[in-house]
């Protein structure tokens, strides 16, 4: 009976080949697990490092242009530097330049007669007077040739005188600007001594401020430059201020 309810010897043997079996079956699928596994995860990895590569393309693409676009925008920047104030200056033909090269000969000639005032008048408010306008003149001549020179323009133009103006040509006697003394008058007032000096200089002066005015209220109309535009103006009020001045002090020397 012993015999018969203990296990075959042999029993265990074969529930050992079959289990060696199942053990086997398992150890193969533990190996196609452990290779599938194995071959997922160097998929995976494989992918994920496809994708770093790829941002990092995309990275240094990225700044690349970023460097591209700031080395465009600094030439672009540098070249509008240069450009935009020799669009934007006044040129050859301009209003501003005719202004500034007319106006400083027509000044030229107010500093000349206003010298010989301060050095020969008899009246000490025409003697003043005489000084005022030459200064004042003489530095706006100052201030106009800077323009000049600024806009890359010469002293002289192309132009015929007044050009600058619609009306300018019809303005031009015996080839002078508006009010301008001609040679002989002014060869009259050097030669002139005393009161006749004086009121021969305050009628002279007087036409010449006249012209001057002109010309300057026309620079106010044609030009948007602003130091033109600033330059004009005062021009504009000095000489009507120095017009009223010149007429009262032709009352006190006529009366005289």
């Amino acid at each position: 009976m012993g015999t018969a309810t203990r296990p075959d010897a042999s029993a265990p043997a074969g529930a050992s080949g079959a289990d060696d079996q199942r053990l086997g079956d398992l150890d193969d699928l533990g190996d196609d697990f452990e290779r599938d596994g194995s071959a997922g995860d160097d998929d995976d990895s494989g992918t994920f490092d496809d994708g770093s590569a790829t941002a990092e393309g995309h990275r240094r693409f990225g700044t690349a242009w970023v460097a591209v676009g700031i080395v465009v925008g600094l030439v672009l920047g540098v070249a509008v530097g240069l450009l935009i104030p020799g669009l934007t200056r006044p040129g050859e033909t301009s209003a501003e330049a005719g202004f500034a090269r007319d106006m400083s000969t027509h000044h030229a000639q107010a500093v000349e007669m206003a010298m010989l005032a301060h050095e020969k008048a008899t009246d000490p408010d025409v003697r003043t007077l005489g000084a005022d306008i030459a200064l004042t003149q003489q530095a706006q001549i100052g201030i106009m040739q800077t323009w000049l020179r600024d806009w890359k323009l010469g002293p002289t133009g192309t132009q015929r005188r007044m050009a600058w103006m619609p009306d300018g040509g019809g303005t031009i006697r015996d080839g002078l600007m508006p009010g301008m003394a001609t040679d002989a008058e002014r060869a009259q007032l050097r030669a002139a001594t005393g009161r006749d000096f004086d009121v021969m200089f305050l009628r002279l002066m007087l036409n010449h401020h006249l012209g001057g005015i002109h010309m300057a209220e026309a620079a106010l109309d044609l030009s948007d430059d602003e130091q033109v535009q600033s330059l004009a103006g005062t021009m504009v009020a000095g000489q009507k201020k120095e017009i009223t001045a010149i007429q009262a002090l032709i009352d006190k020397v006529d009366a005289n």
